[in-house]
């Protein structure tokens, strides 16, 4: 069995046992795969150490394609190792982060995926912490109910992907023939983008961009994406997931 769902951030007591039953059923050979901002490697503390732990402690294995919220610094430390046809990090014996630009083969199906996204919640601004000034922005922004994040804290510039992981990206798709059963990613591509709430302001990025590239050159039969903070089926395959947990295989 394989399960798809959307954003985590960290809070993952939708996969307790009350509120997701169908595990009962499940083994290590089956999967929940999360759409980004897993959030369960954050800052290093007890707490993250616990929440992975209580992940391993589940029935299934833990997948997950990075987000925008995520400790890129800390995930960096977890060495890369090749599973099911492509790269992943092992957080635990059984929670796998799935790379960007790969494909996987789970059951006989191919997955392609492609983390990441830009942040909605910076229009105040990226500070820097070394700054001089750092307290006295941290205060005056928070004061204000500003919109910012902090470098290295909150914020990273990895939240979008490098020329590297673009470049595998494309080599991998070539090795498939443009041709996937499924798609997992972050963020959508621009027509889809475009669609999801008009007159709200969802702006087209470099990654965002080279989606759209996947879009009109990858034949898929679904792509499940999150980031939007919805549960929509859309037009064309795609499907936006944010809490609910569906059933994929």
């Amino acid at each position: 069995m394989l399960y798809v769902t959307g954003d985590t951030h960290g809070e993952f007591e939708r996969f307790e046992p009350a509120n997701f039953p169908e595990q009962q059923e499940m083994g290590r050979e089956d999967y929940v795969l999360i759409c980004g901002d897993f959030g369960g490697v954050w800052d290093g503390s007890r707490r993250d150490a616990r929440k992975l732990d209580r992940l391993e402690q589940l029935p299934f294995t833990t997948l997950f394609v990075s987000g925008n919220h995520e400790n890129f610094d800390r995930l960096a430390r977890y060495p890369v190792e090749e599973w099911q046809g492509g790269l992943v990090q092992r957080l635990r014996p059984h929670v796998l982060h799935l790379m960007r630009g790969q494909v996987f083969t789970l059951e006989g199906r191919t997955f392609f995926t492609m983390g990441g996204a830009r942040s909605h919640d910076v229009e105040d601004g990226i500070l820097d912490p070394r700054a001089d000034d750092f307290e006295e922005q941290y205060r005056l922004l928070r004061s204000m109910g500003g919109r910012f994040r902090v470098a290295h804290r909150t914020w990273w510039r990895q939240e979008l992907p490098s020329e590297a992981e673009y470049q595998e990206a494309r080599r991998n798709l070539e090795r498939v023939g443009h041709r996937v059963d499924y798609i997992v990613t972050h963020c959508a591509p621009n027509q889809v983008l475009d669609g999801l709430a008009p007159g709200e302001s969802y702006t087209h990025d470099r990654l965002t961009d080279f989606l759209e590239e996947v879009r009109q050159a990858t034949t898929f039969r679904h792509w499940f994406f999150g980031h939007y903070h919805e549960d929509r089926l859309l037009d064309g395959g795609f499907v936006l997931l944010w809490e609910q947990i569906v059933r994929l295989l």
